[in-house]
């Protein structure tokens, strides 16, 4: 089986703002991380959320997106799942050192090893935006 990676793809509920992690190599990337063995990719992306922001939050049911990635050319490609999850803008962030999270205006640019992934989570908060303005009505 590949390596098997998991992320969560943070917003809070006005659907304005992305909450993303600055890593040292791949700059601002949503919290994520590897899959432990017997551990589940919900399980993985919920745990690797708590560590990297300090936030505990409830998944949504559907997976928002699926990757495959080189993360190093000495490396296996890596499956990746991605979670995404609403969260209160006003939680206090924590994490781990040397890797602040920061919450992000969803029309900013901010730099990363896989620009891709900006257009790909900007459409994603706004269908879920689009989604909770009708389940209101």
């Amino acid at each position: 089986m590949p390596p098997l990676a998991a992320e969560v793809w943070v917003t809070e509920p006005s659907f304005r703002e992305v909450l993303l992690v600055r890593h040292r190599v791949r700059g601002w990337v949503p919290p994520g991380g590897t899959v432990e063995p017997g551990e589940t990719p919900r399980r993985a992306a919920a745990r690797e959320l708590a560590e990297e922001t300090g936030l505990s939050g409830e998944l949504l049911p559907i997976p928002a997106a699926v990757s495959v990635r080189l993360y190093r050319a000495d490396w296996s490609p890596t499956l990746g799942l991605s979670y995404a999850a609403v969260v209160d803008r006003d939680a206090p962030l924590g994490g781990e050192r040397g890797q602040p999270p920061r919450w992000f205006d969803l029309d900013e640019t901010w730099e990363s090893a896989f620009p891709e992934d900006r257009d790909r989570l900007r459409a994603h908060v706004r269908r879920l935006a689009t989604e909770q303005s009708i389940a209101t009505r």
